[in-house]
């Protein structure tokens, strides 16, 4: 038998009990869960605790799946709802003092912002741009943003994730754009955040 690569073909033999079907599927969309969860949540550490939790939600969740929506679509509205269950937990954390302030490299540190967050990021324009600019900007709109110009789902996909009228996404990704295109200062562009003109 010929190896499953589709995901129709993957969640079925998955529902089935095949171990080897479930792990594909899973590693199969790990990288780009794992770039959302990242960029809601701005450090690495948050992002794969996000992210390991919204792969066992899917696990757990797997034989309630229905395929009226894409796989992709259904395993990102997961990977957002844990993001962004992790950001409501940052928020209700204790403010811990910055490590660099008292040389303890082994202080956890929570709410403070983390300057150097931007250096584990995967690209230059990560490193430089986007990743601390997408902090600054509204959860909601942040969570638009990145599902469209990261996770690259169209609107209708986007509403499906976040539970909001098409309408609503399209508002929330010019807004947060706009948010974005401010933090990163106007005369300087920004290369992975596309044109709101041409979706």
């Amino acid at each position: 038998m010929p190896p499953l690569t589709d995901d129709t073909a993957l969640v079925a033999a998955a529902k089935a009990g095949d171990q080897r079907a479930l792990d594909r599927l899973l590693r199969n969309h790990y990288d780009r869960v794992f770039a959302v969860c990242r960029h809601l949540l701005g450090n690495q550490a948050d992002a794969a605790d996000a992210t390991q939790n919204a792969m066992i939600s899917a696990v757990r969740g797997l034989a309630r799946f229905d395929g009226n929506a894409a796989f992709s679509t259904w395993i990102y509205r997961i990977a957002t709802n844990a993001a962004l269950d992790e950001l409501r937990r940052r928020s209700r954390r204790p403010l811990l003092i910055d490590q660099r302030a008292t040389g303890d490299t082994d202080l956890v540190t929570d709410r403070v912002v983390d300057r150097t967050a931007g250096e584990a990021y995967d690209t230059v324009e990560d490193r430089m741009l986007v990743g601390p600019a997408l902090a600054t900007i509204r959860d909601d709109y942040r969570a638009a943003v990145v599902l469209r110009d990261v996770a690259d789902l169209d609107y209708a996909e986007i509403a499906e994730v976040l539970d909001i009228p098409p309408g609503t996404v399209r508002s929330r990704i010019a807004r947060g754009r706009a948010a974005l295109a401010g933090a990163l200062g106007t005369n300087r562009p920004d290369p992975d955040v596309k044109d709101a003109d041409h979706d």
